[in-house]
């Protein structure tokens, strides 16, 4: 029987599954959430509370880059290996990063583009950040490091010709897609639980509370009742990050050709409860649902959410005891399947003969004697031509300092010349900047004569039909203060959505709400761009 624990940390809490596997039987032993000020202090915590003193421990990749590599998929693995190595040092020029300083994974699938084309899933992070995590976990036994995009497949059975999305939405959120062939595509969005942790913890100065708030939420949708003021205070707070996520996971749909069968949320975020009627609404074509671990027993008298919340745990506990991608392993560079090698072959070097020395000499004599005239003319032909090639190459040498002596003579004049052209440049961009800051100086009063009128018309373009203004104020030269009411949370979050997301002001926040007389009344506040 084998086991292993999970670890997969954020900044400010970790999620942990310790789980065993006897055969095909997968046992969860035990699991939770800790919140923590210092990380060696918790993990040494859920060591000892889970007895894992000398288990296998299984935890994420901080900080991966990922990136998409096609090769033709005829060539040799060494070659393919080539290849996807320097298309990611092009990657590190184009973008000014040290190549050395990164430490690289990749595992290959069939490329979107080509049938004779394989694509490298390429995940990059920094070397300081690996030993870091090591450093952290140096008293135990540590054995696997992946990304959690890859490790949260370990969590579904793919059926046959099926292609799926796990929207694993964490600190960030990651969407993976996966047919029986195993994983096709990653993509990482910038957003996730914490962008709403911090809003919720401004107000209630505890990251725990904001964990358990965010788990506790209801999200009312179309076919819900009447709005519950208090169970939703801080919706204003949570929805329009899942707005964000919904909106991009729609382009996600747009732009890619297959057909998705099924979409499993999972992560903090799925907690909110229902998140996935919240997303079915926006995305009709396919189904959406909870996704729930392929071996947690439904019938358990431990609530299935309890589980769903360390999903990234579990998942990277599983990474360790049965690898479907050991290729990404951190810890162990090179683990893994080796999709395109051959079996090894041995080269076993024939026997020597004995050779008789003297027989040689006497067989070759005569001609020995004849080569070693051949060889004293050859000799003395190649001392002649070389005293002539060392006289050719003083006289070519003189040549050539002579003519670098003229050269550093007409740079020197060039450098005196080039120093007065730069005393005239930095002159001339002198007064080119004076005539800037003039000119920009007008344009800045032009545009603020327009600001106020531009502000009304673009509110007017994105305000929702249920929401109503109550008043627009312009506490300053820039600062604008927005008071609206809806009987909807959804729409007033919306509203304030769209004036960040168009860049209608700058600096958006709002308050909680107040709610009365079956509306709620929201301030919304922010700078004129």
């Amino acid at each position: 029987m084998s086991s292993s624990l999970g670890l997969y940390i954020e900044n400010n809490l970790i999620k942990y599954a310790k789980i065993s596997k006897n055969n095909d039987n997968v046992k969860v032993e035990s699991f939770g959430i800790k919140f923590f000020d210092k990380t060696e202090e918790a993990i040494k915590q859920i060591i000892e509370e889970t007895y894992s003193y000398k288990v296998p421990i299984s935890t994420n990749v901080p900080d991966e880059i990922y990136n998409y590599f096609d090769v033709f998929g005829g060539l040799k693995k060494k070659d393919i290996d080539g290849i996807v190595k320097t298309s990611f040092e092009n990657f590190c020029y184009d973008n000014g990063l040290n190549k050395e300083s990164y430490e690289c994974r990749h595992i290959y699938t069939s490329s979107p583009t080509s049938k004779e084309k394989v694509r490298a899933i390429h995940v990059s992070t920094k070397k300081t950040s690996i030993a870091r995590r090591k450093n952290l976990l140096s008293s135990y036994k540590i054995t696997t490091m992946a990304p959690t995009s890859v490790a949260i497949s370990n969590l579904l059975k793919q059926g046959k010709g099926q292609t799926s999305l796990i929207v694993n939405m964490e600190e960030n959120t990651t969407i993976t897609k996966v047919t029986d062939e195993g994983i096709k595509d990653i993509k990482i969005l910038e957003i996730g639980s914490k962008a709403i942790f911090d809003k919720i913890k401004n107000k209630e100065n505890s990251y725990s509370k904001a964990y358990e708030i965010c788990k506790n939420s209801t999200i009312y949708t179309s076919g819900a009742g009447d709005l519950q003021t208090e169970e939703n205070e801080f919706l204003t707070d949570i929805m329009p990050t899942l707005y964000e996520i919904v909106t991009e996971l729609k382009k996600y749909f747009e732009q890619n050709l297959d057909s998705i069968d099924r979409v499993y949320l999972t992560g903090t975020l799925s907690t909110v409860n229902n998140i996935d009627i919240y997303f079915q609404e926006y995305i009709k074509s396919t189904k959406f649902e909870i996704l729930k671990p392929y071996f947690v027993n439904l019938n358990s008298k431990i609530n299935i959410k309890e589980y769903i919340e360390v999903n990234s745990a579990l998942a990277l506990a599983l990474q360790d005891i049965e690898p479907k991608h050991a290729d990404v392993n951190f810890v162990n560079k090179g683990a893994g399947k080796n999709l395109f090698a051959g079996a090894d072959k041995k080269i076993s070097l024939p026997k020597l003969n004995e050779i008789d020395l003297q027989e040689v000499l006497d067989k070759y004599s005569g001609k020995m004697f004849t080569l070693a005239t051949v060889i004293s003319t050859v000799l003395i032909a190649y001392i002649i031509a070389t005293v002539s090639i060392n006289t050719m190459y003083d006289n070519k040498n003189m040549e050539t300092q002579n003519a670098i002596e003229e050269t550093n003579a007409e740079i020197s004049k060039i450098n005196e010349y080039d120093k007065k052209l730069n005393s005239r440049i930095t002159k001339y961009k002198s007064m080119v900047t004076a005539i800037e800051e003039k000119n920009n100086k007008i344009a800045e009063n032009k545009r603020y004569k327009n600001l106020i009128p531009n502000l009304m018309n673009n509110l007017m373009v994105v305000i929702p039909k249920e929401v109503q203004l109550l008043s627009i104020s312009n506490t300053n030269a820039t600062h604008i203060v927005i008071e609206a009411k809806s009987a909807k949370y959804e729409q007033l979050a919306y509203f304030k959505t769209k004036i960040k997301n168009e860049k209608i002001l700058k600096k958006v926040v709002s308050d909680a709400g107040v709610a009365g007389s079956g509306s709620i009344k929201v301030t919304i506040e922010g700078e004129l761009p």
